[in-house]
């Protein structure tokens, strides 16, 4: 069964659905690849997914363990490589704003090295992830491949 749809409008836009929610949400090409970047482009629904999916990992085992990373916020960076055009380097800054003791953050750290959609990337994709927890304090636990 297929969980999404995606249907080309015009002028390099495209609707995606979710078929089970009924979600949707566009993408466009960006302005550097002769669109309009009015919308998500497909190269950042890639990297908002790792985003998003370190998150959500975080999340599940910060529920596990009793630990507040709520309003905790990912930034990401991409940046697009030439010959071929494809995304080259992911930079992830994750602020936590809570102190979280350093045996919690040891935790969250090895659960975001499980993120699924991180271990999907292609290796040849620099990929840089900064948590840092404490955010006021700028401590930071930090990790690469």
């Amino acid at each position: 069964m297929h969980q999404i749809e995606i249907a080309y409008k015009s002028n390099l836009r495209t609707q995606c659905n979710h078929l089970q929610s009924g979600h949707g949400i566009s993408t466009d090409a960006p302005v550097e690849n002769h669109g309009n970047g009015e919308a998500f482009s497909p190269t950042d629904l890639v990297v908002t997914a790792l985003g998003s999916c370190l998150l959500t990992i975080m999340g599940i085992a910060a529920n596990t363990h009793g630990i507040n990373i709520d309003n905790s916020i990912a930034r990401v960076t991409k940046i697009m490589s030439t010959n071929p055009r494809r995304i080259g380097k992911i930079i992830v800054e994750i602020d936590i704003p809570y102190e979280i003791s350093h045996k919690e953050q040891r935790l969250l750290n090895q659960a975001a090295k499980g993120c699924p959609v991180h271990n999907s990337m292609h290796p040849d994709i620099e990929i840089e992830i900064n948590i840092h927890f404490n955010s006021w304090l700028r401590f930071s636990g930090i990790f690469s491949r």
